[in-house]
């Protein structure tokens, strides 16, 4: 092959490869769901299901940076009522009180368990005092304006995206990679103990009429893991260890 032919052939070379950079920049940025968890707005109030909704709004579209740190408090910001929030029942030492931003910690619950699933590295995650309904003791993501929050760290070398919705009477989290994982991330628990609740009388009068005002439940000792699997080979890592103490049955006279 003469100089001249070498010349052009490599002259046409690098123009066919400038020709796909070219062609590959101007292509929409492909995601794939890494991971989905749901929970069920069964029994929740319409005040929570605002505040939820509010917060979902804010989550949904966040880019997390190769490397990058999530905050659940930064992301969606304060539950004031110039921005929309209303008071809602939330849980203070085993009975409901109306709050403002009540019903947010079920969009952080939901996220922490699609983070757990798709491989995020969880820096920050707190439980509740009581385990809530809405997802198995142990997989909970308290959060609290200030001072509880829920952070994690994007591990891969490319951005994840977070997807959140309420969709009918679910609550959908799904996060997103511009890549895929390597290995089958499940959840495991292993509950160590559970203690039964006792019963609590308040006597507030003589008509010998009684009320259930909480039925109460057993306290629980859970330790979750998660499993990471590559065909046959699998390794299984503590999450967290958790205590939950048991709600006292609290039963009125009148």
């Amino acid at each position: 092959m003469s100089r001249r032919m070498e010349k052009s052939a490599a002259g046409l070379a690098i123009l066919v490869l400038l020709g796909l950079a070219i062609w590959a920049v101007g292509q929409p940025t492909r995601w794939h769901v890494l991971a989905a968890y749901r929970t069920s707005l069964e029994g929740r109030t319409s005040a929570q299901v605002h505040n939820l909704k509010l917060a979902l709004r804010t989550l949904d579209g966040e880019v997390i940076p190769a490397g990058g740190e999530f905050s659940f408090n930064k992301t969606v910001g304060s539950w004031t009522p110039d921005r929309g929030y209303v008071k809602a029942p939330v849980s203070y030492n085993g009975e409901l009180i109306p709050a403002w931003g009540g019903g947010v910690c079920q969009a952080s619950s939901t996220l922490y368990n699609a983070a757990l699933l798709s491989g995020m590295e969880i820096i920050e995650r707190h439980r509740h005092m009581f385990p809530p309904r809405y997802v198995p003791p142990g997989q909970d993501a308290a959060v609290a304006q200030y001072n509880i929050d829920l952070r994690f760290r994007n591990p891969y070398p490319w951005p994840v995206k977070i997807e959140a919705e309420a969709v009918g009477d679910l609550v959908i989290c799904r996060i997103l990679g511009q890549g895929r994982l390597s290995e089958e991330i499940t959840i495991e628990r292993d509950i160590k103990q559970v203690t039964a609740p006792s019963e609590v009388m308040r006597v507030s009068g003589t008509s010998g009429r009684y009320r259930v005002i909480n039925r109460g439940h057993p306290g629980i000792s859970v330790a979750v893991y998660r499993r990471f699997a590559d065909g046959e080979k699998s390794r299984r890592v503590l999450v967290s260890e958790d205590t939950y103490p048991p709600m006292n049955k609290l039963v009125v006279c009148r």
